[in-house]
Formats: structure tokens, C-alpha cells, sequence
């Protein structure tokens, strides 16, 4: 019998395929911007866009994390360089972005994901912990989830240890009684061992990993493997 109490789930590449996800979300924010604000578009599909992100990364580095924050301000200074003033530019650039973010959550889970959740989420404390900017809720997957944490809430990105005490902290649960379950070697697995935790690497593409600080504790190749992995731990 498992002595497992919290089950930290990534988000992206590990409940649904992060690529296709983006791809879609980009044409509908672009397809948007063409009518919208065509000349801004022209900017954010230039090289232009490249040096503006760099210096809004200058600008706030302290949050470089937020995903969410960082784009918004990318579109911002695209629509103000077209030639909107910043009142206009800003509520463009929120549009914008609002628009980008429903196609972000707008995400096509994995075989089995929703399943495997709520078999998981009636034995244990689910919470999800993401470098991404996704929202569980929007997704809808927040029933199964008792919260998460991401990159922009901690103000550093996984494989650092903060994001892994925080979810603890949050959680209540010593690191003995944790397991954390995501597809990268170096940001879930290193980052979950080093922090004391458990780990299970959801391997879907059949990779092979080292035998070093990346090693595992449990790996699977399909999310349905999941309640026996966590409950042989």
C-alpha cells in the first residue's frame, strides 16, 4: 500500500500535447490581429518581435516567469510601435491576449487523462505545478485539482527547488509522501528528486534516460498506468 498523500501533475506534454495546443492558439491570435490590427501583426511576425521580447525581458526581470505577463507586453509595444497610442494599444493588447489565452486552455487532452484524474483525485491530493501559463479551471480540469502552481507564482521555473517547496507548502505534505508525475527528464524528474520527492516519468515518446540525479523512481508509457505506478511506490 502506497504511503503517497499528493500527486503534483506538469501540464503541458504531460495531459495534453503542448505543440498542437500553441499552433492552434497562435492562428486564432493572429488571425485576430490581421483584422483587427494588421499593421501590429506585421511587427509580431518580424524580426522586430524577437528584439521587442528581449527588452521587455530587460524591462521586468523580475517577471520573466510569467508567461502570461510577458506576451501581453510583446503585443503591447507591437501595437504601440504600429502607430496606437498606449491607451489603445494596451486594451488591443489585452484583446489580444484574451484571445491567444482561450485557445491556450483550449487543450486536447491525452487518451485517458480526464479518467485517470478523477480515479487519482478520489485516493490522493492532486495539485499541478507548471513552468506553462495554462489555468486548470479553463482547461476543465480544476474539478479534479485541489490547486496549482506555476512558474509566474513563484517567480522561478521548475527544475528549481522553490517551485517544488512551494507546492509542498501549499499542500501540507512532506516531501516523503509526494510524488511528482511529468515527461522532462531534467525539469520534473531531476527537479522532484532533488527535492525529495517521488517521481514517475510519463514517457510517451519512448525516450531513454540516464541513470544519474534524472533517474525516475517509476516511469510509465501511458497515462492509465498511473494508479498502479503511484500505488506500488
Amino acid at each position: 500500500m502506497s504511503d503517497i498523500q499528493l500527486v503534483t501533475f506538469d501540464l503541458d506534454n504531460t495531459l495534453w500535447d503542448v505543440m498542437k495546443t500553441i499552433v492552434r492558439a497562435e492562428k486564432m491570435l493572429r488571425a485576430w490581429m490581421s483584422e483587427n490590427t494588421p499593421r501590429a501583426l506585421d511587427i509580431y511576425l518580424s524580426d522586430a518581435a524577437s528584439r521587442i521580447r528581449e527588452e521587455v525581458v530587460a524591462q521586468y526581470p523580475e517577471q520573466r516567469f510569467d508567461l502570461s505577463f510577458l506576451r501581453t507586453q510583446v503585443l503591447f509595444h507591437c501595437m504601440r510601435e504600429s502607430g496606437l497610442s498606449d491607451a489603445r494599444a494596451e486594451a488591443a493588447a489585452q484583446q489580444a491576449f484574451e484571445v491567444f489565452f482561450v485557445g491556450r486552455n483550449d487543450v486536447a487532452l491525452f487518451d485517458n487523462a480526464r479518467s485517470v484524474l478523477a480515479e487519482l483525485s478520489a485516493s490522493y491530493t492532486l495539485f499541478a505545478l507548471t513552468n506553462g501559463n495554462a489555468n486548470i479551471d479553463r482547461a476543465g480540469i480544476g474539478e479534479f485539482f485541489s490547486g496549482a502552481v506555476s512558474s509566474a507564482d513563484v517567480g522561478a521555473s521548475k527544475p528549481d527547488l522553490l517551485m517544488f517547496t512551494t507546492v509542498l507548502d501549499r499542500a501540507g505534505v512532506g516531501a516523503d509522501r509526494a510524488v511528482h508525475i511529468g515527461d522532462h527528464l531534467s525539469d520534473d524528474i531531476l527537479g522532484a528528486n532533488q527535492a525529495g520527492m517521488r517521481s514517475i516519468w510519463f514517457n510517451h515518446r519512448g525516450e531513454f534516460s540516464n541513470d544519474g540525479e534524472s533517474q525516475p523512481t517509476a516511469e510509465v508509457h501511458e497515462l492509465d498506468q498511473l494508479p498502479n505506478a503511484i500505488a506500488a511506490l
